[in-house]
């Protein structure tokens, strides 16, 4: 059952097959020279977008929830050999803007959707490990680190929420008495995408974030068949609901809830469409996405 309520199985089936034959393409360029070498941070680190961008996507389609850890392998890879490359090509400033949570509401959101993926998914300790270095910014945002903190014991909390829109309303639901915790996440994810929409701050201070709202935010509004899109979903609020046991019960079959990365062996959380009757996700599992440093040693 595709579980997006945008796009039919063949428009799924068509870009989940153009995110597999892009990420293989992007592995394939970086295994050559570079003509660009101070680009080539930023083109590695491609890769690593286009692989949770491929992780959501299936989401989409209806995928096996099984299947969506094979991704980070390859995401990490990729993002480490980002990071180590671009020490020597990026000033402090542009490191500071491309990794400080406060600054960088991009780079928030992903951090938030990565550490739910890897808590919802189990990813394996190695892994986790290896997620926390490059997501850093410990002690810097009270709702992320709290949530990482679940699995990292000991890790420093943050005294402020870096981001008050939207996700003050996940912080007031993880703090509320048990009785009030499934309303108020609902209250949460139904505010969610609206409230990301935010007025952009004057001036692009060192204490504001640099975006009015964030990059995939009109993904499926504008230019919808050019496959940008994949999906719109609050995996802050399924990383929430994992990490502290909440009561999501009212999320269930809200338009913008991974339900189902917290129940995969099913049955799906979502709502059937009126043409799921003709249509259903492939049975046929994609094959296990291979790390690109497995690809460029030919393994």
């Amino acid at each position: 059952m595709i579980r997006d309520n945008k796009g039919s199985l063949a428009y799924w089936n068509e870009w989940v097959l153009y995110g597999t034959e892009a990420i293989s393409e992007f592995e394939k360029i970086c295994a050559a020279p570079s003509g660009n070498p101070d680009y080539r941070p930023q083109f590695i680190f491609e890769i690593v977008k286009k692989n949770w961008h491929q992780i959501l996507r299936r989401y989409s389609r209806g995928d096996d929830i099984k299947e969506l850890a094979q991704y980070f392998p390859p995401l990490l890879d990729a993002w480490e050999e980002s990071e180590r490359l671009g020490k020597d090509v990026f000033t402090p400033q542009q490191q500071y803007t491309r990794h400080a949570w406060k600054v960088n509401l991009d780079h928030y959101i992903v951090c938030f959707w990565l550490v739910g993926l890897a808590l919802t998914l189990d990813l394996p300790e190695q892994q986790w490990q290896r997620l926390l270095v490059l997501i850093g910014n410990e002690g810097e945002d009270h709702l992320l680190d709290r949530i990482i903190a679940s699995r990292q014991i000991g890790r420093k909390i943050g005294d402020t929420l870096c981001h008050p829109k939207p996700y003050q309303r996940l912080l007031k639901a993880i703090d509320a008495p048990t009785a009030q915790q499934a309303r108020l996440l609902a209250d949460f994810v139904r505010h969610w995408y609206r409230e990301l929409d935010r007025p952009a701050k004057p001036g692009n201070a060192p204490a504001t974030a640099m975006y009015e709202r964030p990059y995939w935010y009109t993904y499926g509004d504008v230019n919808f068949e050019g496959g940008a899109y994949f999906g719109r979903w609050c995996v802050e609020a399924v990383a929430a609901v994992k990490a502290f046991g909440l009561d999501d019960s009212q999320c269930l079959g809200l338009e913008h809830y991974p339900g189902d990365l917290l129940r995969p062996n099913g049955p799906s959380t979502h709502p059937a469409r009126p043409d799921d009757s003709d249509e259903q996700a492939p049975t046929t599992p994609s094959p296990p996405a291979k790390s690109w440093w497995q690809r460029l040693l030919g393994r």
